[in-house]
């Protein structure tokens, strides 16, 4: 079942779709940034392109020595553009890095106006809905109304580079923050922010405990249900690094249900939102952190860390998808009811799952590379039906998203050495 591929853009640069969230909201555009390649954070610009005229605009040019990358989009109209934005005028002492960046939303029509949405703050005493560092690919929930991202801490990075641990955060339209101005790189958030993970510097070997949080994602159009039958209204899945009884990082399926109401996100849990100088910012009052895998038995424990993936929720809520080997260690497409319980192997391939991946809309399939094809993979049998001729060198495995359509798939392929955008139309 070949589809005919379209290619979108051309030009001698590198052009990079995020892992998810690339699509305007009528699917008519995909956003990208002109990264060289994945790892090399020098692009000036956010742009898209039209996936019928191949057209190109420039959404949001950075200034002052700063650059800018990892764009998505809200899912409602008017369209939202998030992305990373480096330190205008670095210097030796700040210059782009995890824990030097920040999120800026740019909306239609008035791309001029670049709001940033996590204020920092690292002076003491810090200010509760500010952070103190930097955050990273920014995804819109399901309903626009908020934010998830993921975080490094400028403050504990100073004290020990060990400390500043990668956590999970939520921006929430509570109110704008205004942070002390005591340093010359603070400023202010249209978003009350907070992280809603715990990590651990040295988890106990064979605990629930984490080092590390990241890979996150929304769960459900509308969240799920819990297993005694109350409606969960917002919760992210992550992966957390625990610690295995014999000492093995493994990385696992968490999950965290936040609150429903707003206003909650400003009441302390056991420490305080803003954290100290000894101490990462904390969750706030009713935040609940849960581990949903446990696979330290397995003859491959643990989800892979290549392909790169990030866990995506099926729309219902029903299901979280990841990437873990099977038993002849090949790596296959499983999901976990964010209820817990035994992990569901959905592929059954030969060879092994090659990329990021997404849910089409009506939740009854996924869109992934293997056999370096893109294929569409059924979310109940794991049959794999190829939409792509077999190549030498597959596509790249960062990106192979549904439009909110789920009329085509956006992915990208290497070009005489560029990435350029492809899109398939089903």
């Amino acid at each position: 079942m070949a589809v005919r591929e379209k290619q979108l853009t051309f030009d001698a640069r590198g052009h990079q779709l995020t892992n998810s969230n690339v699509w305007t909201p009528d699917s008519q555009w995909l956003v990208y940034d002109v990264r060289p390649q994945g790892s090399s954070f020098t692009g000036l610009t956010i742009e898209r392109v039209n996936i019928d005229s191949a057209e190109t605009e420039v959404i949001y040019c950075a200034q002052q020595g700063a650059h800018v990358g990892v764009v998505t989009v809200s899912p409602d109209e008017p369209a939202r553009y998030v992305f990373i934005h480096g330190p205008e005028n670095p210097d030796s002492e700040w210059h782009y890095d995890f824990h030097h960046r920040r999120g800026v939303i740019v909306s239609e029509p008035d791309r001029e106006l670049a709001i940033t949405l996590d204020a920092m703050d690292i002076s003491p005493p810090y200010t509760a809905g500010a952070l103190r560092g930097g955050t990273h690919v920014h995804m819109f929930s399901p309903d626009g109304s908020r934010l998830s991202f993921t975080y490094n801490d400028h403050v504990m990075h100073v004290l020990d580079p060990a400390r500043d641990q990668r956590n999970v955060g939520v921006a929430i339209p509570l109110r704008s923050v205004t942070s002390g101005k005591k340093h010359p790189r603070e400023y202010d958030g249209s978003h009350f922010c907070v992280l809603v993970t715990v990590t651990t510097l040295q988890p106990q070997p064979g605990s629930n405990q984490i080092s590390r949080a990241y890979e996150e994602s929304w769960v459900g159009l509308r969240g799920y249900q819990r297993s005694d039958g109350r409606h969960q209204r917002w919760a992210l899945a992550f992966i957390g690094d625990t610690v295995s009884v014999s000492g093995e990082k493994v990385a696992e399926v968490f999950i965290v249900d936040l609150p429903e109401n707003d206003r909650d996100y400003d009441r302390a849990g056991n420490y305080p939102l803003a954290g100290s100088e000894s101490r990462l910012p904390s969750p706030p009052l009713g935040v609940e952190q849960r581990r949903l895998t446990f696979t330290g038995d397995r003859r491959y424990p643990g989800l892979v860390s290549q392909p790169r993936h990030w866990l995506r929720s099926s729309p219902d809520g029903s299901a979280i998808a990841f990437l873990m080997k099977d038993n002849e260690g090949i790596v296959q497409l499983w999901t976990i009811s964010p209820q817990g319980g035994e992990p569901q192997q959905i592929t059954k391939s030969h060879q092994s799952v090659q990329s990021a991946f997404s849910w089409h809309p009506d939740g009854k399939k996924l869109a992934l590379i293997c056999d370096n094809r893109i294929m569409l993979c059924d979310a109940v049998s794991g049959k794999m039906t190829p939409l792509t001729q077999r190549t030498e060198i597959p596509p790249s495995g960062d990106a192979v998203v549904f439009s909110p359509n789920g009329r085509h798939i956006a992915y990208m392929r290497q070009v005489d050495g560029y990435s350029q955008i492809f899109t398939l139309k089903l």
